[in-house]
């Protein structure tokens, strides 16, 4: 076993860490929730990354979004993903993909990959996501923020986990988001979806949401 999985052993077995770098993972997204998600995938070895973001950072990026710096402002944040990943871990193979989740290409982009982590900021892209998902019959890791909380669930196939959470007429109601929110959201994503992809049991259709400010978590559906 490669020594910088070392320390993965006792929480993962050497079995489940071999079958992680098989493993295909689509993230939607390379911002706040994304650029933690695509850390925490590649340090814990996962063997394919997809990754697909049409936005380029800009100045209110820089409180929460670890690919974002000074001297990134402009860039694409697709392109500041893969020089993250080819210097963090130059031997995960990630594609990056300078695209929005759109109706248009959402099946395409997700193809053949065995999880999908949602890292979205718009209700719309997520269903859209959720429906090639389900229609794929690729497992869905939500994740949202929201200046002090932070949630998420696994939606399988044929689970309208999404739009019970969001229901039409509903819409977005702050934009608000600290530094440390969003890095607590895709370590519950990525907790999850290392379940998943480990077949460890993992309870699906449930929406699990953190209060950073009161320290309290539920689960609830």
């Amino acid at each position: 076993m490669e020594e910088r999985y070392i320390r993965n052993l006792g929480a993962l077995t050497e079995e489940e860490c071999a079958l992680l770098r098989t493993k295909t993972v689509f993230v939607a997204g390379c911002g706040g929730l994304g650029g933690y998600l695509i850390e925490m995938l590649l340090r814990l070895g996962v063997g394919t990354i997809r990754a697909a973001d049409g936005d380029a950072f800009e100045a209110s990026n820089l409180n929460r979004q670890l690919l974002s710096s000074p001297s990134a402002l402009g860039k694409p944040k697709a392109e500041a993903a893969a020089e993250r990943a080819a210097l963090v871990n130059p031997d995960i193979r990630f594609v990056r993909i300078p695209q929005f989740v759109t109706e248009e290409n959402a099946a395409e982009l997700i193809r053949g990959c065995d999880a999908v982590l949602d890292a979205l900021d718009n209700i719309q892209a997520r269903r859209i996501l959720a429906k090639a998902c389900a229609e794929d019959g690729i497992p869905l890791i939500h994740g949202a923020i929201c200046a002090w909380s932070a949630q998420a669930a696994v939606v399988m196939p044929g689970d309208d986990l999404i739009d019970r959470i969001y229901p039409e007429g509903v819409g977005l109601r702050s934009k608000a988001s600290l530094s440390f929110t969003p890095p607590f959201c895709a370590a519950m994503q990525v907790a999850l979806c290392t379940r998943l992809l480990a077949g460890r049991p993992v309870e699906t259709g449930r929406l699990y949401v953190a209060d950073l400010l009161d320290m309290e978590m539920e689960s609830i559906f």
